[in-house]
């Protein structure tokens, strides 16, 4: 069952040694995420699930000793999602982007509590098979934690990867008041076609969250809600 779950974007420009010179200005949002990963800690799960979203050769489950690196953007910086069981070979498959950042947070917040793994969420994956994939994953065990990667519309403004959508606002505004109040219903109904066309990363992993959250009676809160870079960038904490 799950009993608690973070929201928080999952741009590798979140890792200082990423963003550079440019890391202070996310700090809000950083650390609203590990405020957030501290929410999963609290709740002392028997299992944590890092779902976000991945590319056709990155979906699927990661086990629990996956690694991650940030070569890919210039940076010498490895992470590990949890520890491989003791005589088990290392997980071979690197991390996707997405859950590489979240295994930064919860390095970052220090996580030593149950063992981590990985879900990668097809973008285009249709929402009735997200929320059924959340059920599965909440089914894991008796308490389930997830930390949820993704980011909000990409189309902000004419600077925005997706250039200016007048849409985008809303859409966002729309995830923003689902996830700040764990409204099952409202993040179940988000509009894939149009999530799709405003590059919104999160909305299968928000769904995933939403089919995870169907019964367990969890609050939600609303940590940061900004668009730097012309990206939404939402982050909620559910207990």
């Amino acid at each position: 069952m799950l009993v608690a779950a973070a929201v928080c974007p999952c741009p590798p420009v979140l890792v200082p040694e990423v963003a550079a010179g440019a890391a202070p200005e996310l700090d809000a949002a950083r650390s609203a995420c590990l405020d957030a990963v501290g929410v999963l800690a609290a709740a002392q799960p028997d299992l944590l699930i890092v779902a976000g979203p991945a590319g056709p050769d990155d979906r699927g489950l990661f086990p629990s000793g996956s690694t991650g690196s940030f070569g890919g953007f210039g940076v010498d910086l490895t992470v590990r999602l949890g520890q491989a069981p003791t005589g088990s070979p290392a997980p071979a498959r690197p991390l996707p982007a997405s859950l590489a950042v979240g295994a930064w947070l919860l390095e970052r917040r220090g996580w030593d509590g149950a063992g981590a793994e990985g879900l990668g969420v097809g973008e285009p994956l249709a929402a009735d098979r997200c929320l059924r994939a959340g059920a599965d994953l909440a089914a894991r065990a008796e308490r389930v934690a997830l930390l949820v990667m993704g980011d909000g519309s990409a189309c902000r403004t004419v600077k925005s990867p997706g250039y200016l959508d007048e849409r985008a606002a809303d859409f966002d505004a729309a995830a923003a008041r689902a996830l700040g109040s764990a409204d099952v219903a409202a993040l179940s109904a988000l509009d894939e076609s149009l999530a799709y066309e405003l590059k919104a990363a999160g909305r299968a992993p928000w769904q995933v969250l939403a089919g995870a959250a169907e019964g367990a009676g969890l609050g939600g809160r609303l940590l940061y809600e900004d668009a730097p870079y012309g990206v939404g960038y939402l982050v909620a904490a559910w207990s």
